[in-house]
């Protein structure tokens, strides 16, 4: 049985249906002497989410900042993705390095250099300037959608090991089994998704206006206030 979903017309208007369901999250209305109420913070997942993340970002007079996250190419087959990583912090796909018989130097250099490309579009987007604190603060994790949730994984940890207070992961579409397993998993506070289709196909079928976006863009979202 499918059930119908709701259809945005671009990430800006996914970015205000997922601001007026945060503003109801129990979790951005703690009390003002709590510990984690010192200042939201946006992160939102390079490129796709960084545009949806500055609507959230300026609904909710919350800081924005981008968190890019890079797939961990096989030697040789760049598309097979061993793992991925986001400020430091790597996940690898199960067995997938012994698999491909890939050593673990092989692995290192991999790691070391999309941990370079990491830094530097980090760096490039935010125009210089440092990145966002996030230690004691409620860090909201925002991408224009979630497929399989393997890139919010790698997301996820980073924000955790940068002594987040509390993590939100929202996204204006996912499909329900990534839902869960997110809502099931005791290092995510909250779980916000506006839509969720099914059968789940992609990501862009939720968007009338699915355009890639460029560095530029993101560069500006980081920017504008």
């Amino acid at each position: 049985m499918s059930r119908r979903a709701e259809v945005f017309a671009d990430r800006q208007a996914a970015g205000r249906a997922l601001a007026e369901r945060l503003r109801a999250a129990p979790i951005l209305s703690v009390p003002s002497e709590s510990p984690t109420s010192e200042g939201l913070v946006v992160l939102g997942l390079a490129r796709g989410g960084v545009p949806v993340a500055r609507v959230v970002a300026d609904a909710l007079d919350a800081s924005l900042d981008a968190l890019v996250v890079r797939k961990l190419g096989a030697p040789g087959q760049p598309e097979y993705a061993m793992g991925a990583l986001a400020a430091g912090q790597v996940v690898v796909n199960d067995d997938v390095p012994r698999r491909l018989g890939v050593s673990p130097e092989e692995f290192q250099r991999v790691v070391d250099r999309e941990e370079a490309i990491r830094a530097e579009r980090e760096h490039r987007y935010r125009g210089g300037a440092g990145q966002v604190a996030l230690a004691g603060r409620i860090v909201i994790l925002v991408d224009d959608g979630m497929a399989t949730g393997s890139t919010m994984a790698v997301a996820l940890r980073a924000v955790g090991a940068a002594g987040a207070a509390a993590v939100v992961i929202a996204v204006p579409t996912a499909p329900d089994d990534v839902i869960r397993r997110f809502t099931a998993d005791p290092a995510v506070d909250e779980v916000i998704c506006v839509s969720s289709p099914e059968p789940f196909h992609a990501v862009g079928l939720s968007y009338r206006d699915f355009q890639q976006v460029g560095d530029d863009e993101v560069t500006r979202c980081l920017q504008v206030r």
